[in-house]
């Protein structure tokens, strides 16, 4: 499938590490582009949770849903499966 090129891994690997905590919680928002370093629309985003391609979130309420910033870091690192 899909994989982010070594050129463009790399630079947001180096990116990721100043812009987000070591751990914690991410909103959607601050995944993808143009604020966050995944470059995909929200709807190819669900539909990649929806098939496993990208990680699961994380419901901290009815309203409110995260992902855990080491999954958002390992699919960087690791690209797409």
């Amino acid at each position: 499938m899909a994989r982010l090129s070594d050129g463009v891994g790399a630079r947001l690997n180096a990116d990721i590490h100043h812009r987000f905590p070591q751990t914690g919680f991410l909103r959607l928002s601050s995944i993808l582009a143009p604020k966050g370093p995944i470059p995909v629309g929200r709807s190819t985003w669900w539909a990649g949770v929806k098939t496993g391609r990208f990680p699961k979130p994380v419901k901290l309420g009815p309203r409110t849903t995260v992902w855990r910033v080491e999954d958002i870091q390992a699919l960087i690192e690791n690209g797409v499966s």
